[in-house]
């Protein structure tokens, strides 16, 4: 939702509280829901041009829990670190917005850049939460959002972890609205129903059973940490990007629909290494980014990755769907934890 206005907190808190009651939260929890989005919203409201609110559920283990990614083009934080300080105000206020966000979630970061804007990712999971709230061996953001005007994104994405490393799908059904949405859904039905098929078996699975539908671009890629290598592969415009400190390499995918017209499906593979990042996303965000135009963004959490890419990057004419993934191991200890506090 966008949040231009201070009114439009009550609603985003609103919204909030209904998503938590539907996946069961407790009242105490849904309280310190109602908190974290109330003080989010309200920084927007006071500070953003073009503020953007997203709720997302989470799953793992058998719960649910609820992300929240704050997005703006406002004026920035210079010292994120001293924002989060009780007490720290620009605005005349208290100065407990921040601190009681990061207080409350279970994880929290934050990317600010002067003059350019500042992304807020919140995780909440429940009280007693069993399962590991950084998720474990991989650490992953995601978004998928409408085409303005659309109640349901004709894109989506899904993930399993597997023994030998992380399968990752991006589709994107042809069009708008539930036609496009049913292609996705199909895609990615047959995405876990056999995690052992090859990436080319199981898009040719996937071709086949979307031929009663629209159709849609899908891209496939399969990260094995073990032997240092991705192998995608990939029909029409989804595309994907292996960040590396060094450099950068796009996959290739080849023209087609897949459910309609697939000339070739055919696996590439490229190198992995321990401190790699996988980004793939649909053609509602634009290719022309590059994260050197964000100093130390690559260092934060998947989340903020996704969420400033689609803030500054997303075409605002499509559906937008971008997923970005790295392994846990491979940034601990950076300067970054400083931020991602994990209760």
């Amino acid at each position: 939702m966008s949040v231009t206005e201070r009114s439009a907190a009550s609603e985003a808190r609103r919204g909030a509280e209904r998503v938590a009651s539907k996946l069961g939260f407790s009242k105490a929890d849904m309280g310190s829901i109602a908190i974290i989005v109330t003080e989010v919203a309200k920084n927007l409201a006071k500070y953003a041009a073009k503020g953007e609110l997203i709720v997302q559920t989470l799953q793992a283990e058998g719960q649910f829990g609820i992300e929240l990614i704050a997005l703006d083009r406002g004026p920035g934080m210079a010292n994120p670190a001293a924002c989060l300080q009780d007490g720290f105000s620009r605005g005349g206020s208290p100065g407990t917005g921040l601190g009681a966000i990061n207080r409350l979630s279970t994880l929290f970061d934050v990317f600010s850049v002067p003059g350019q804007g500042t992304a807020i990712l919140s995780r909440f999971w429940p009280k007693g939460f069993k399962g590991h709230p950084k998720g474990g061996l991989w650490e992953i953001g995601a978004l998928c959002v409408p085409k303005p005007g659309q109640t349901v994104s004709g894109d989506g994405c899904a993930w399993n972890e597997r023994d030998v490393g992380l399968r990752v799908l991006v589709t994107d059904g042809l069009g708008h609205g539930p036609l496009a949405a049913k292609a996705s859904s199909e895609a990615i039905k047959v995405f876990r129903s056999d995690p052992h098929l090859s990436p080319t078996e199981l898009l040719s699975l996937i071709h086949n059973a979307l031929r009663s539908t629209r159709g849609a671009a899908v891209g496939l890629a399969d990260v094995h940490p073990e032997d240092r290598i991705v192998r995608f592969v990939g029909v029409g415009n989804i595309s994907g990007v292996v960040i590396e400190p060094s450099r950068s390499r796009n996959m290739v995918s080849h023209n087609g629909t897949v459910g309609s017209e697939v000339r070739k499906i055919q696996e590439f593979e490229y190198p992995w290494s321990d401190d790699a990042t996988l980004i793939m996303y649909s053609d509602g965000i634009s290719s022309r980014w590059s994260l050197d135009a964000y100093p130390g963004l690559i260092k934060r959490h998947p989340g903020l990755v996704a969420g400033v890419l689609y803030r500054d990057h997303g075409r605002g004419t499509d559906d937008s769907t971008i997923v970005v993934i790295r392994q846990s191991d491979s940034w601990r200890g950076t300067a970054a934890n400083q931020f991602r506090a994990v209760k």
